[in-house]
């Protein structure tokens, strides 16, 4: 049985699902990446689309339409061009990515301050602390949808139960652009109809475990002795999985306040030995972290450079710098400092990367003018920057030196961190 063939258990259509303490909302974007480039290529709604590029690159995400050839995320370019050679390949955007998310959790933060972002494009939520003042949990994941659609332009599915596991697993049954909801009467029979492979932890090495003990499905875990799963699985995962076959999963929403760091790197397509050009490269990568910083209204304080040579050694530099800063200009000056400081000479390297550490609220930390720059000076320049990228897509204004030699080979594989 395949990791995703299961569905909820049979309910009479005339009833609403029960949402009576359901107060668990995993909220999770459709093909966040993929739908969020296409706000500014409407003509491919409804077409084969792939977010990714170079021949060393891995897809960042697809449309259905194309998922539907069995382009999946993480797969190489190359064997994605493959199975579907109609689709359009187009370049990340991920500085709308990051506006397009900031922008989503604060929606989720408006209804409940529990929120535990999973990534950008996904969250759980305890809504039990806004049921008296906005209704049913079901009546709160529908707000949830309609508000992100209507100030965002995509869509969203959402699980609703009693536990994390549980509004996890509906919230995927629910895609595209659903929801699901789940009743604590019911949570036994949906999940001990699941295959083994559905079950949060268990990874493609857990599985064959389980399958070399003939279970195949959650009710055979759960209709095991527990000392039988111990000693095949040991006694963590033993009996981790027996708790959630029986819908058992006692970890409650954990309210994540901000990004514990922000950053970027980039894979190139062909190993650079220029220091010119990687010094060019750094300033992609710091504009694009200052930008996610910025959207997120933080500030950082330590930088850290990462380096990855030819042979995949990879080295790693850091300096906490004298301000907070959310300067892209600032962000690039010091990591060419940290570069330069390597020594390093005729270097074959693959991969460079940017990060800020030690983030804390912009309004909590002011940064200090610079003695002469004028009153309206950089800052004002990243803002008007942002708001132009906003509103026209993330390559509409860049430095001069990221256009002046930008071609089709000098791309790579672009991945933000966080």
């Amino acid at each position: 049985m395949s990791r995703r063939q299961y569905a909820l258990p049979h309910r009479d259509a005339s009833e609403p699902p029960d949402d009576t303490g359901c107060t668990v909302l995993h909220v999770d974007m459709d093909a966040f990446y993929a739908a969020a480039t296409l706000l500014s290529h409407p003509e491919l709604v409804g077409t084969p689309v792939i977010i990714g590029g170079g021949n060393r690159g891995v897809v960042l995400s697809a449309t259905y339409e194309a998922r539907r050839f069995g382009v999946t995320s993480a797969m190489p370019m190359s064997r994605a061009r493959r199975l579907c050679p109609q689709a359009v390949v187009l370049p990340p955007d991920h500085a709308r990515y990051s506006a397009i998310s900031a922008a989503v959790m604060e929606t989720f933060r408006s209804v409940t301050p529990v929120v535990e972002p999973l990534s950008l494009d996904e969250a759980f939520l305890d809504v039990s602390g806004a049921v008296r003042a906005m209704g049913s949990p079901a009546t709160i994941g529908q707000h949830i949808r309609d508000t992100v659609h209507d100030e965002q332009g995509i869509t969203c599915s959402v699980g609703v139960a009693s536990t994390k596991f549980v509004a996890k697993i509906a919230s995927g049954l629910a895609k595209p652009d659903g929801m699901v909801v789940v009743p604590r009467d019911e949570v036994v029979p949906f999940v001990q109809q699941l295959p083994v492979g559905a079950l949060w932890g268990v990874g493609e090495r857990t599985e064959d475990a389980l399958l070399r003990l003939g279970l195949r499905t959650v009710a055979d875990i759960a209709h095991t002795p527990l000392a039988t799963l111990v000693r095949g699985l040991g006694e963590a995962t033993g009996r981790h999985l027996h708790d959630l076959s029986w819908g058992r999963d006692p970890r409650s929403v954990e309210h994540v306040q901000r990004e514990k760091s922000i950053g970027s790197d980039q894979t190139f397509e062909h190993d650079i030995d220029d220091s010119a050009e990687i010094h060019r490269r750094l300033l992609a990568l710091s504009e694009r972290t200052a930008s996610r910083m910025r959207a997120a209204g933080l500030t950082g304080r330590t930088l850290t450079l990462r380096v990855r040579f030819s042979d995949f050694t990879t080295i790693t530099r850091s300096k906490t710098l004298r301000e907070p800063t959310d300067s892209g200009r600032a962000i690039h000056e010091g990591a060419v400092a940290l570069f330069d400081a390597l020594g390093l000479q005729r270097a074959r390297i693959r991969l460079v990367g940017v990060r800020m550490e030690k983030l804390m609220e912009a309004s909590a930390s002011p940064i200090q003018g610079v003695i002469g720059e004028p009153e309206h000076g950089w800052r004002d320049a990243d803002r008007a920057v942002d708001r132009a990228r906003s509103r026209f897509g993330s390559g509409s204004v860049r430095p001069a030196s990221l256009i002046e030699r930008d071609t089709p080979t000098s791309a790579g594989r672009h991945r933000d961190l966080s």
